[in-house]
């Protein structure tokens, strides 16, 4: 086995890691430089796939303000977003937007110079900035990927998965032991700062927007080394994917297509979403979701409808150039088609528990983005907070980090070489066909713990889950990074329906047939692993 040293270690290459990476060099001297791990190649995560845009409470926008931001951002959190939290991002936002000029990102502008703000759901004015369109997430990371690429002080590991957290006798982190996938080798990294910026869970679901890296890894590293999770039941349906199966995943038609006044129908072209919510289209993402699911359920359809008709044929083509393509390579133009669309998972606004500047409960373990839970989402996140979050918990992580001594381990206790002696032993494993296990495990998740829960689905997952598991006799090492991918999946599922077992009401995302009710007294879920068993925190 390999060993080596590194000051930072960084595990996903999103915009929340690529961001946190650059941060991390431009300000901290390190003695022995930053690593950025990722699983694929540079440049591929979820945050690529992020269309509509992000956020920016600018000062340059007169209409808006972080007063106005903030409370949309609670309302939408349905009483568990952290005031403090979601004041503090909001008031960053123009700083930190400003930062990321620096890096070569761009939004676009209109022909006077002026910064083109387009409307969400549960937004109360025009503050979402877009860059390409309908392409904002790509052309974030495509600039910060280059920045990343072309950095000296930054070594990048690619085709490698980070498969379990070196935490010491003290509950410190002291680094990470990875695989790659390529040579099947494994390496021990000491580092006395571990980032997680690993993304979310999408791929639990049959249906999802995420990407096939979209596995949970960062929830699974964390949990097994003893980190506190919280609000893993809250998973964000989008209610407006492309009704068409692609390889990985369904095509996200953008929450801002339906900004510009694009209408939820039938097949008849009959709106229904004044049925739903006063602000129909515009409602929070949650009700939406859940009034295309009902129409699907009561009509006996897979899918419902957006017509974009009704918006001018030259501004589809100039603000939406990726789903016109997307559209039009299925055989569908969205300025005279209805779109065929369904929910489908989206996001977690639950994860590793953390404050603003990505601190866990283990002492040197961090973690930013989707994968983090800082309290901004609450039960629901607002539309394009998620960007907006990314980059300023990577910039506070940096500069929080800025005044530690980041000084590698020179001693390994006995834990540390407990870890790394299990994967140091050869073992004798036959191949397992994962990608069947991984379909039967995603039609678990959409029939039990999707968009409609009850104790009962939630109890049949929970089964269902425990007879797949026997199916996959891997405990510690695996032959490949699909199957470590695998059995974070397995264990990430396992924490959700636990955590939506316990919570006995309907919150946000978390809807219950049992309990429809919210209860008067919010409260977060917090869960940890305490003597290798699940222990949930009161």
């Amino acid at each position: 086995m390999k060993y080596s040293n590194y000051s930072v270690v960084i595990i996903g290459s999103g915009i929340a890691g690529l961001y946190a990476a650059l941060k991390i060099e431009q300000q901290t001297n390190l003695q022995d430089g930053i690593l950025l791990i990722t699983k694929s190649k540079l440049g591929e995560s979820n945050s690529r796939y992020a269309q509509g845009g992000m956020v920016g409470v600018l000062k340059e926008n007169a209409k808006d303000s972080t007063a106005s931001h903030i409370s949309d951002t609670i309302k939408a959190g349905a009483g568990l977003s952290e005031f403090n939290t979601v004041k503090f991002i909001s008031e960053s936002s123009d700083s930190v937007i400003k930062d990321l000029l620096k890096f070569g990102v761009q939004f676009d502008k209109n022909e006077n110079g002026d910064y083109t703000f387009t409307l969400e759901a549960a937004h109360s004015v025009n503050r979402v900035l877009h860059s390409g369109g309908d392409a904002t997430g790509r052309m974030i990371e495509k600039a910060l990927t280059k920045d990343v690429s072309e950095n000296d002080n930054i070594d990048v590991y690619e085709q490698t998965a980070a498969v379990e957290l070196l935490v010491n006798s003290n509950k410190e982190c002291k680094g990470v032991v990875v695989f790659n996938d390529l040579t099947h080798e494994y390496e021990t990294i000491y580092s006395s700062a571990v980032i997680l910026a690993t993304g979310g869970v999408g791929q639990l679901y049959k249906y999802t927007t995420n990407p096939a890296v979209a596995t949970g890894d960062g929830l699974a590293l964390a949990y097994n080394a003893g980190a506190v999770l919280q609000d893993l039941e809250f998973i964000q349906f989008h209610p407006t994917a492309l009704a068409i199966d692609g390889d990985e995943n369904r095509f996200l038609i953008s929450e801002a297509v339906r900004g510009e006044g694009a209408k939820l129908v039938d097949a008849d072209g009959i709106e229904f979403m004044h049925k739903y919510h006063e602000n129909r289209e515009l409602a929070p993402r949650d009700i939406v979701t859940r009034a295309n699911y009902n129409e699907m359920i009561e009509n006996g359809i897979n899918h419902v409808y957006l017509n974009a008709t009704c918006i001018d044929k030259n501004k589809l083509a100039e603000r939406f150039p990726n789903i016109s393509r997307i559209c039009a390579e299925n055989g569908i133009d969205i300025s005279r088609d209805f779109i065929p669309v369904a929910p489908a998972a989206h996001y977690s606004m639950g994860g590793i528990k953390t404050n603003i500047e990505g601190e866990t409960s283990i002492k040197g373990l961090y973690a930013i983005g989707e994968a983090a839970s800082t309290g901004l989402h609450g039960g629901n996140r607002l539309a394009s907070n998620s960007l907006l979050e990314c980059v300023v918990c990577a910039y506070e992580v940096a500069s929080y980090l800025k005044d530690k001594k980041l000084k590698t381990p020179k001693q390994i206790d006995e834990d540390l070489k407990a870890v790394i002696d299990k994967y140091s032993k050869d073992l004798l494993m036959e191949d397992l066909d994962v990608e069947a296990l991984k379909h039967e495990l995603q039609d678990i998740m959409w029939r039990g713990a999707g968009i409609l829960r009850s104790e009962k689905t939630l109890m049949n997952a929970l089964e269902e889950i425990r007879e797949l598991s026997k199916k996959f006799p891997r405990s510690v090492k695996c032959l490949s990074k699909e199957e470590y991918e695998f059995k974070n999946m397995l264990l990430v599922a396992k924490l959700i329906i636990n955590s939506a077992l316990q919570r006995k009401e309907s919150r946000g995302a978390h809807y219950r047939l049992d309990y429809l009710n919210m209860d008067e007294v919010s409260r977060h879920s917090l869960l940890t692993k305490e003597k290798g068993e699940l222990c949930f925190v009161k």
